[in-house]
């Protein structure tokens, strides 16, 4: 099945890499892919569970959900440039 997660924090292609990066050590996860102009990442999946557990991975990065409501606010370092510039981003 096919799916996609609207997340939080998603602002920049080194974002992009790093859950790419991350989210392919998972086995039952496949056609992986992130546009980070609509801060979306998309997959296929095996079965639900397998869709939670990339939801939960992605929060642990930093990466919520849009559903997901922390007291804490957000805050993400963004690296232009190729680590060139380091911004301090609020949401």
């Amino acid at each position: 099945m096919k799916t996609s997660i609207i997340v939080q924090n998603l602002r920049c292609r080194e974002c992009a890499k790093t859950i790419i990066a991350k989210l392919s050590e998972l086995p039952t996860i496949s056609n992986l892919a992130v546009d980070v102009e609509l801060a979306r990442v998309s997959f296929v999946y095996e079965n639900f569970n397998d869709a939670l557990v990339v939801k939960e991975k992605l929060r642990e990065m930093g990466y919520p959900s849009i559903h997901y409501k922390s007291s804490i606010p957000n805050k993400t370092f963004s690296f232009e440039g190729g680590g060139a510039v380091l911004k301090l981003l609020k949401t």
